[in-house]
């Protein structure tokens, strides 16, 4: 007798056999028992997780006689009557399946909705189960769809796919639909042991591991690998052996890779990777281990008892890298890890991307003195105390309110620059928050009393430089500090806002460089040179003052630019609002002085709608 696959020899024959599928196997285990049966089925789920399976013991369930002869519908099938064994085998007359990715048009749907005007000729149902239903054509689908909705007593349809999505809506709404889940990998890994066991074939817990995680939530591919793996280990199935069979990297190396990207030693990456391209082993492999001993260290790092895994022979091995490794970089090497597997068909060579992607983190590292682990979790050193300057002797002060510091108008983003604070008593510290915010908090022993104006002036003249940061200014806090700001008319600045309007209207400037014309000033002009003004350090870059300088040499003037940094009071663009301003205003007054509407306003209570009045 020729050799039966596992695949097909360990095919579960009645729901007390199938694995994984709990969901589904109560579900129809209670429908058979209290025959409360629906007239049409839909399973859906990937391949290998026992959708013709159901199908089948479902109609060895209908149509199960007993090994007496005289059984009627129930949720365990014999195996042993004539129904149940014709279906084992495929020649049961009234279990029809049809392959409808091979038999996908109106014609094959048609010929199988004829049979279903006979009765049972040997069962008591009649069962058509129809594969991967969703390569039916529209015109099948409709064909079939009165049928379906009301079957004759005598008929069960039980459709099967792996792309429900496919499946017209119409087709759903008739069906009672079963998902069958990928299997885990822990599930797949148990089975495999039975099955080796009643085949007596010896083999080493990681090899299963190895296996179980190959099937991808699968047990027919499990099954299939591990038929070849027992061909390729001649009858054993050693974790050696199933790794070069499956292409798998060994662990170590990802050991010794995340150890090297923990301790940031970029030699040690580039030379093992070096070693996986001598060995031939897979890039995608290493990154798809990197992935599964990444998520199992923040799984460690989280849950303390998850490091106590006595099955899992690396679980030392991995608690010990979650130690060491700070968790923020354990989820960016993570990330960086499932994405980098897309990246490495876009390469010429795969080796070189994998060297890319581990040395990414390298290049996203923080740079950080202070090592984050998670023992060091919600610890932090306690910042120094800022150095105090100790209050002078009094001094004769006028009693008056010293002038606020104003900040300049433009600040560069996250710019340092001194600020300024009270100056307090000797001996007193200053808490330093992380947000950068300062807080003088006052001797508790000492009572409170009103401050004396000469003292607070004096104590204002004190004033501590800490460096502090700013915000970058918004778009719209610089279009509202663009629109109050002050507009001095200049001699130059008629002439430098007559040049500008030339230049926007023979569209010699654009992008960066109109800006930078319309904002800045023109302070002074010489025969080969002239000085401009700008508040914003952002707008003073070389390439905007070299295209501005040029066109200004084709609309006839021939000098080189310089730009600093400072108050602006004269500009093309304050102009430019000033005139737009004025144009609104008269505008608006228009509106408001005209009879009709003030009638309006004051018979009827009509309002205008702000922004609603738009000049000519």
């Amino acid at each position: 007798m020729s050799y039966l696959v596992l695949a097909r020899k360990y095919r579960p024959r009645n729901f007390t056999e199938m694995v994984g599928q709990d969901h589904v196997v109560q579900a129809l285990t209670n429908a058979l028992t209290t025959q409360r049966l629906h007239h049409a089925y839909l399973f859906t789920g990937t391949r290998g997780v026992g959708k013709t399976t159901v199908s089948r013991i479902l109609a060895k369930s209908l149509n199960c006689q007993g090994p007496d002869g005289n059984g009627g519908i129930t949720a365990t099938p014999c195996g042993v009557c004539a129904a149940c064994s014709d279906i084992d085998s495929g020649r049961f007359v009234d279990y029809t399946e049809l392959d409808a990715a091979s038999n996908r048009g109106v014609d094959e749907v048609q010929a199988l909705l004829e049979q279903a005007v006979y009765k049972p000729v040997q069962g008591r149902f009649k069962v058509f189960m129809i594969d991967e239903v969703h390569m039916l054509t529209n015109t099948a689908f409709n064909a079939m769809l009165k049928t379906l909705e009301e079957p004759p007593e005598y008929l069960k349809f039980v459709l099967a796919t792996t792309d429900p999505q496919k499946v017209p809506v119409t087709v759903l709404s008739r069906c009672l639909q079963f998902n069958l889940r990928p299997m885990a990998p822990e599930t797949i890994r148990e089975h495999l042991a039975k099955v080796l066991a009643d085949e007596q074939v010896s083999s080493e817990v990681q090899a299963l591991r190895l296996l179980a995680r190959a099937a991808r939530g699968s047990m027919r591919d499990a099954l299939s690998l591990t038929d070849q793996a027992i061909a390729f280990g001649s009858g054993q199935l050693l974790e050696a052996t199933v790794r070069q069979m499956l292409g798998s990297v060994d662990r170590s190396y990802v050991f010794r890779l995340i150890e090297a990207l923990a301790v940031g030693d970029g030699k040690t990456v580039v030379d093992t990777v070096e070693t996986l391209r001598l060995n031939g082993l897979s890039s995608a492999s290493t990154l798809e281990e990197m992935s599964t001993i990444l998520q199992r260290m923040a799984i460690i790092q989280t849950v303390a008892s998850a490091s106590e895994d006595d099955s899992d022979p690396d679980a030392m091995e991995t608690a010990r890298l979650a130690a060491a490794m700070p968790a923020d970089e354990i989820q960016l090497l993570y990330s960086i890890c499932l994405h980098g597997r897309a990246d490495l068909g876009l390469a010429p060579d795969e080796y070189a991307a994998l060297t890319m992607v581990l040395l990414r983190l390298l290049a996203f590292k923080p740079k950080t003195a202070e090592k984050k682990t998670l023992s060091d979790a919600g610890v932090r050193a306690a910042p120094a105390p800022l150095p105090v300057t100790p209050s002078p002797p009094a001094q004769s002060v006028r009693a008056t309110p010293p002038t606020p510091l104003r900040p300049p108008k433009s600040v560069q983003p996250w710019e340092d620059e001194p600020a300024a604070v009270p100056a307090v008593r000797s001996g007193q510290q200053i808490p330093v928050r992380d947000t950068d915010s300062i807080t003088v908090s006052p001797l508790e022993h000492e009572p409170k009393r009103p401050v004396a104006p000469v003292e607070y002036a004096q104590a204002a003249t004190q004033l501590v430089a800490v460096p502090v940061r700013r915000q970058v200014e918004t778009r719209a806090d610089a279009a509202a500090s663009q629109a109050t700001a002050v507009l001095v008319p200049t001699e130059e600045g008629d002439f430098w806002h007559a040049t500008v309007q030339q230049l926007i209207t023979t569209e010699s400037v654009n992008a960066l460089v109109r800006e930078l014309a319309l904002q800045s000033q023109l302070i002074a002009r010489d025969t080969d040179q002239w000085l401009l003004r700008v508040e914003r350090e952002s707008l003073n870059q070389p390439a905007s003052r070299d295209r501005l300088s040029a066109a200004l040499q084709q609309a006839g003037y021939p000098v080189r630019l310089a730009v600093e940094v400072g108050r602006v009071t004269d500009c093309p663009a304050r102009r430019n609002g000033a005139a737009a301003a004025e144009k609104q205003l008269a505008a608006e007054k228009i509106i408001f002085d005209d009879p009709f509407v003030q009638a309006m306003m004051r018979d009827f209570g009509a309002k205008i709608v702000p922004g609603s009045i738009k000049p000519l």
